[in-house]
């Protein structure tokens, strides 16, 4: 079996097809023998990192030790790389010639992409790994994975409440493998009735109505819309959320006008796009980069403080995120 694999999705690629990329990167590791885990996430192109002596961002170049590391006992490198598609010229320039000689006794490395991955690149992962693809999720098919996934499980879902799950969360299967692990936590039988008791909102629609409160500097709707999230949701998400927003926003910002806006977001064009491109005047890039550097902060206390901290933590964030997202820069700084 080929040591390198590269897993490409859809370009409008979604929560649900995202999730079944991932997945597919995780089996092909965990299949793999003592494997050291290595995980980066390729930023957008415009990220504004610093540039080393070989052309490559400072997130991007823990890539290049990955390929190249081996074991005087046996042991083998994994090497995730999430986002390939956003890889600079020169970056996949380098990875390729790296990877062409990588010894493939030593590492397991996947490359997720969306659409495609630069031509040097694409054409040695070809050569020396397998290619899988995975195409856009229609509701049948994620019907078929709903109930798999109930088998998996080792619990039954009624007809009646697949309808409801795939009503409300359609083909997003990060969703609604979130919602099959709160609906089997309750005990009761997975019907139509339970689903609709227990799950009140789409995950989502929680997160859009929290990100349009800040956006709008409205802290008391924010607060609310935290709150009823992270009653069955984790901290995480919400930040993940926090991110990719923020991300768009330095985008748009940085943009000398909407095409190119557009095509560094990755080609999407739809009416979160255009929001995010109305809004890009709000907030001040000072303001922008006072709002990064907490989400970075907040990313490394939830994975290392005390879980009682986690909300505390996320609603004073939240407090000043709305600040920030309303162009009203002040020296008090998050903590």
């Amino acid at each position: 079996m080929p040591s390198f694999l590269t897993i490409l999705g859809p370009r409008e690629a979604g929560p649900g097809e995202r999730e079944l990329m991932l997945s597919r990167a995780r089996d092909f590791l965990t299949a793999q023998d003592s494997i050291d885990l290595i995980r980066v996430d390729v930023p957008g192109r415009r990220s504004g990192e610093d540039i080393s002596a070989a052309g490559m961002r400072a997130s991007v170049q823990a890539v290049i030790p990955a390929l190249q590391s081996g074991s005087l006992f046996g042991d083998r490198t994994g090497l995730l790389v999430v986002d390939a598609h956003l890889l600079q010229k020169v970056e996949a320039e380098v990875i390729a010639e790296v990877a062409a000689v990588a010894d493939q006794d030593a590492v397991v490395a996947v490359f997720v992409a969306v659409g495609s991955i630069a031509a040097p690149l694409s054409k040695v992962l070809s050569r020396i790994g397998e290619r899988v693809s995975i195409k856009k999720l229609n509701e049948r098919d994620t019907a078929k994975w709903l109930d798999q996934a109930g088998r998996d499980r080792g619990i039954h879902v009624t007809s009646d409440a697949a309808d409801v799950l795939l009503q409300r969360f359609g083909t997003d299967i990060a969703s609604l493998s979130q919602a099959l692990d709160q609906l089997m936590a309750s005990g009761e039988a997975i019907t139509g009735d339970l689903v609709r008791r227990r799950l009140k909102n789409r995950p989502d629609q929680p997160m859009w109505h929290y990100m349009d409160a800040i956006a709008a500097g409205d802290r008391e709707a924010a607060l609310r819309r935290l709150a009823d999230f992270l009653e069955h949701g984790h901290p995480l998400v919400a930040l993940a959320t926090i991110q990719g927003d923020l991300r768009r926003r330095s985008l748009a910002a940085a943009a000398k006008d909407y095409e190119t806006f557009v095509h560094w977001n990755g080609g999407r064009r739809n009416y979160g796009t255009e929001k995010v491109w109305r809004q890009r005047d709000r907030a001040r890039g000072t303001d922008l980069k006072l709002a990064l550097d907490a989400v970075a902060r907040a990313d490394i206390q939830l994975k290392t403080s005390p879980e009682a901290t986690h909300r505390v933590m996320m609603e004073r964030l939240t407090v000043a995120l709305c600040r920030w997202y309303r162009g009203t820069t002040s020296e008090r700084r998050f903590h």
